[in-house]
């Protein structure tokens, strides 16, 4: 069959020049759309652009050890009325605005009571005005009310009007993230401060795991489904991790109190607390009060761990040690201390009693027994005066002076001076002066570390604030007690050192014995040092103090360090005097929380010690209970209280610090919804 050419040809043609003419008429079009209708093109690719927003991760929670809210994001909600309606359609505005205020029309009244009946701060004929007078100029985002709970915002959305919704009304609520801290001002410094506003976390630990706890915001846009604008979800947030903290609100609030307490009664200017647990090195309390009023202290600068300090006579046990370790003295040793004054290198050393004639001949022990300057300082002077670098190397060898990196980040390290050849600023009178103390800086962490690592037969651990990092309740990450230096000293000389200090709180001689118990012994250290002014010199006016003391206990089986530092001016300054009360106070009310099992027997039938409080049981009672029942929330704590009462509709108000002990509803009434009910919490007494 011959190919027949004259018939296809045509039909070849009647193919290509339509497409050819569509093509055309594509190309006409797009190239129309660029040029002619770009202004409309580039409008709406602006509004698309601030149509899509961020979906907001919540931050992690921050707990403390025995599982309390310490930090939580809790929302409040902004609620506002915007009158600009988004499409690209004017027929579809004109609709959607008729259909807008035939509704407000209807619904107004009775919109504008509700509004007022739950925000009374104005009337319903203001918030009438308020509305109707951007409702004509076509505004945007008019504020109705601030910072309202989910409780609120629920019955706003409940109210005629607000009911058809966003779209149809303009009415809409804006999620405003906040962090709330249950305890208040509690380990505020510890924990630190986040300023939800400007997204931006400050200090503590907030700051220092701030990437941790933000999360990973996700991203939303606005999106016309069957003529309705509808938030369609780009990418899905991921929700902060939490933080399990080492602090116990239990100790870290009877540490705030009882150091309050004792600053305004001395009109100190500043006070610290370091409690830390033996073993791991977990910081279970961590105060830092400053003067803001005349008996009045908060939370100030995070001073134990930045503040750089001449420890004073605390310093004493650290040299003390390298004299020991390195055999140039033994325990059984006397040490002349003459009258209470020691000419040295042209200068006068001086106990504090020397007016009243000194100690004169006193053994090893009774030198750090009686703090004794001379004592102290003639034993360091005779055996290194012409070799410094032997006992600078020493207080490193034994961990003083080493820094380390903390989970809170911003911590000083300690300056312990070395001995430099031909340097200018290496006196004669240093060494002697330096091993009591002086001349060397030290922030209070790092003295409580060295102390805890006596206490921890030799073995010094890196000061711990976070145990682990969850996500939903599986744990994501460990942080494992941490080694500084594996032995301080010899064993030999790490018990003399455990023995003179348990004679410095219980012999009847030992200037620590108010740090002491009759219930149990104490081992510890008295520091008194005086500090700069303010003009930086020692000499200009009143004298200035740092009092300290430095201890652990039981002596027999050591589970807590603590160390307690306060600047004050003006005499009398003691660290055994004024310090050792607030360690032994605290002490007390340590152990009367039944933390140390085996001790409970030397406690007399008056002592105050918390029953145990069966939580899972109580939770798991209250939620078995129908949702139209007040539960029992008696001896949960803040956090579980609060979810199971808002779980049923109620406003929770909170009074107090601790579990709740009483409740404005009785328990299995009937629920009110949107009903304030109060909660009284208590944390038991100090002893």
């Amino acid at each position: 069959m011959d190919f027949n050419s004259k018939n296809t040809l045509p039909r070849y043609l009647f193919i290509i020049i339509p497409m050819t003419l569509v093509g055309l008429a594509v190309i006409g079009k797009a190239a129309f759309e660029m040029t002619a209708r770009s202004d409309y093109w580039e409008r709406v690719r602006k509004r698309l652009e601030k149509q899509q927003r961020d979906i907001p991760a919540i931050r992690g929670n921050i707990y403390s050890a025995d599982g309390q809210l310490m930090v939580g994001s809790l929302p409040v909600y902004n609620l506002r009325m915007d009158f600009v309606i988004q499409d690209p359609s004017e027929k579809a505005v004109e609709k959607r605005r008729h259909s807008r205020d035939t509704l407000w029309a209807a619904k107004k009244d009775s919109f504008c009571m509700g509004l007022h009946e739950l925000f009374p701060e104005k009337s319903a004929k203001e918030y009438m005005q308020l509305i109707e007078s951007h409702w004509t100029s076509r505004r945007r985002n008019l504020l109705i009310a601030r910072n309202v709970s989910y409780i609120k915002y629920k019955q706003c959305m409940d109210l005629p009007y607000a009911k058809a919704g966003a779209i149809a009304t303009g009415f809409y609520a804006e999620p405003v993230p906040q962090r709330r801290k249950p305890y208040g001002s509690l380990a505020s410094r510890v924990l630190g401060t986040y300023d939800a506003l400007a997204d931006s976390a400050r200090n503590g630990l907030e700051f220092a795991y701030d990437s941790i706890l933000r999360g990973v915001n996700g991203k939303k846009h606005l999106e016309k489904v069957r003529n309705r604008w509808m938030d369609r979800t780009d990418i899905e947030p991921i929700d902060g991790c939490d933080i399990i903290t080492t602090l116990d609100v239990g100790m870290q609030d009877a540490a705030e109190k009882i150091l309050s307490r004792k600053l305004a009664e001395l009109d100190a200017e500043i006070g610290v607390v370091v409690l830390m647990e033996v073993k791991t090195g977990d910081v279970k309390a961590l105060v830092n009060l400053v003067r803001t009023a005349p008996g009045e202290y908060r939370e100030g600068a995070n001073y134990a761990l930045t503040a750089l300090w001449e420890p004073g006579s605390t310093f004493k046990t650290a040299s003390m040690m390298v004299a020991l370790e390195d055999g140039v003295v033994k325990r059984g040793d006397m040490i002349d201390t003459g009258n209470g004054t020691w000419p040295m290198h042209g200068r006068t050393m001086k106990d504090h009693n020397w007016i009243r004639g000194g100690y004169g001949r006193i053994s090893v022990d009774e030198c750090l027994m009686y703090s004794s300057n001379v004592g102290v300082s003639r034993i360091i002077d005779n055996a290194y005066h012409d070799h410094p670098e032997k006992y600078v190397d020493g207080l490193y060898r034994e961990g003083v002076g080493v820094g380390f990196d903390m989970q809170i980040p911003g911590a000083a390290k300690p300056n312990v001076r070395r001995p430099k050849p031909n340097d200018p600023y290496w006196y004669k009178t240093t060494l002697a002066w330096m091993s009591i103390g002086y001349e060397t800086q030290i922030p209070p962490i790092y003295t409580a570390t060295f102390y805890n690592a006596i206490a921890n037969n030799g073995r010094m651990v890196k000061p711990r604030f976070v145990k682990e990092i969850r996500k939903d309740g599986i744990t994501y990450e460990e942080f494992p007690v941490e080694v500084i230096k594996e032995r301080i000293c010899k064993t030999s000389t790490l018990r003399d050192i455990h023995a003179i200090l348990e004679r410095v709180v219980n012999d009847p001689k030992g200037l620590g014995r108010k740090a002491g118990s009759k219930l149990f012994k104490v081992c510890g250290k008295t520091g008194t040092a005086q500090v700069a002014d303010r003009e930086g010199g020692y000499h200009s006016g009143r004298s200035r103090y740092m009092v300290s003391f430095a201890g652990y206990y039981p002596s027999e089986k050591p589970r807590y360090t603590c160390l307690v530092c306060i600047k004050k001016a003006g005499l009398p300054a003691s660290g055994g005097g004024h310090a050792g009360p607030v360690f032994s106070e605290l002490a007390h009310y340590v152990m009367s929380q039944g933390v140390y099992k085996e001790v409970d027997a030397a406690f007399d039938s008056t002592s105050v010690v918390r029953p145990a409080n069966h939580v899972d049981e109580i939770i798991a009672t209250a939620r078995k209970l129908p949702m139209a029942e007040t539960p029992d929330v008696v001896g949960l704590g803040a956090k579980d209280a609060v979810e199971l009462l808002e779980a049923r509709g109620y406003a929770v108000r909170i009074h107090g610090r601790g579990r709740v002990v009483g409740q404005s509803i009785r328990a299995g009434s009937p629920v009110v919804r949107g009903k304030t009910i109060t909660l009284e919490l208590h944390m038991p007494r100090t002893p």
